[in-house]
């Protein structure tokens, strides 16, 4: 009888740590990032990326040329067409059940470059960076860059990794590495 008992709790553990395992990380948008990214003690990481380019990414589906790109590809409304959206906004790349917190205006967000942060999100796993990589955050790299920055891009600019992360660059000096 006890080693029945002990067969079907091992057998409760495998399948539930499996399914923990396979849980999908949600997205939990840039304000969640601010409230600890934004102090100058901390690198201002917020404040840098609020004035960049992936910040503005919508933005830029608004101009004259992005406008006349959609209207030649029978495009109504890049700011709302999936195709463009892949790219130029984190939320419209990602599963709608994954997004908790984040919106299409964000545009390319912290979690596009860092995975989603529902699970590395609190100060004592952000202060360790091995424990936040083991939590679902990424160390962007050239290939995570390249899913947008590519020739599939139509408006493509050959893309530099090492000079395009120096005007990116956004560390933070509080965390242990």
């Amino acid at each position: 009888m006890k080693s029945k008992n002990l067969i079907l709790i091992l057998c409760l553990v495998f399948i539930t740590s499996g399914g923990l395992l396979s849980q999908e990380f949600q997205y939990v948008g840039s304000a969640k990032c601010k409230i600890c990214h934004n102090k100058p003690a901390t690198g201002q990481q917020f404040k840098v990326w609020s004035e960049s380019l992936h910040a503005n990414a919508m933005k830029s589906l608004s101009n004259e040329k992005s406008l006349a790109y959609a209207k030649e590809h029978n495009i109504a409304d890049p700011t709302k067409d999936p195709s463009c959206l892949k790219c130029h906004s984190t939320a419209g790349s990602v599963k709608e059940s994954l997004q908790a917190g984040i919106t299409i205006a964000e545009g390319v967000s912290c979690e596009s470059c860092h995975g989603p942060g529902s699970a590395y999100k609190t100060n004592t796993i952000m202060k360790d960076e091995a424990l936040a990589l083991k939590n679902g955050m990424i160390k962007p790299d050239q290939k995570v860059c390249e899913k947008c920055h590519n020739k599939d891009n139509p408006f493509f600019k050959p893309f530099n990794f090492a000079e395009a992360s120096k005007k990116i660059a956004h560390p933070n000096p509080m965390v242990k590495k």
